[in-house]
């Protein structure tokens, strides 16, 4: 680049600019910033990819919740198996609360969270039903265990009378 011999301190923009280059004086002025159509554009840009991902994080914020609701319906089986091997191979609670008696962590009164709702015997103290509600989305899963062994998971909301929000086969 090229120096000014002579140093100059009170030199005013308008006489800097008359010793630019012609095109760098150019492309200095036209620059003016965004104007009011880029920014309206950038906008709706913003606007439609927020109606495409809105959708979609509501949908996983059900989903969280019907998860919390399977974990505690799990966490009720473990309860239950260990309910039987305490009381000779036999499941007879009829509450939530006597399983809650041998595993604290089973919310049975909490409805803000995934709550055990049903913990029963059934065939005579030879199999249970346990079922868990989702906080929010009103889906119940219930996990049966006949005398055979067999174990049969199913879901549906009591809200709206059909299968669950993350399968409308209504099993899991």
């Amino acid at each position: 680049m090229f120096t000014d011999p002579s140093p100059r301190t009170s030199q005013t923009p308008q006489r800097r600019l008359a010793r630019m280059p012609y095109r760098l004086r150019q492309h200095s002025q036209d620059e003016s910033g965004f104007g009011l159509i880029e920014l309206l554009v950038v906008i709706l840009i913003i606007g439609v990819l927020a109606a495409i991902a809105l959708p979609s994080l509501l949908a996983q914020k059900g989903k969280a919740y019907d998860a919390a609701a399977k974990e505690l319906a799990h966490s009720a089986v473990i309860t239950a198996e260990t309910y039987s091997t305490d009381n000779g191979g036999e499941y007879k609670f009829k509450l939530p609360s006597e399983l809650k008696a041998i595993e604290r962590s089973l919310n049975t009164t909490n409805t803000n969270e995934a709550e055990l709702t049903v913990a029963k015997e059934i065939e005579g103290g030879k199999g249970y039903e346990l079922v868990a509600r989702a906080a929010n989305t009103g889906d119940e899963f219930t996990i049966k265990r006949n005398g055979k062994g067999e174990t049969i998971r199913t879901c549906a909301n009591t809200v709206s009378k059909t299968a669950c929000v993350g399968d409308p086969s209504g099993t899991w």
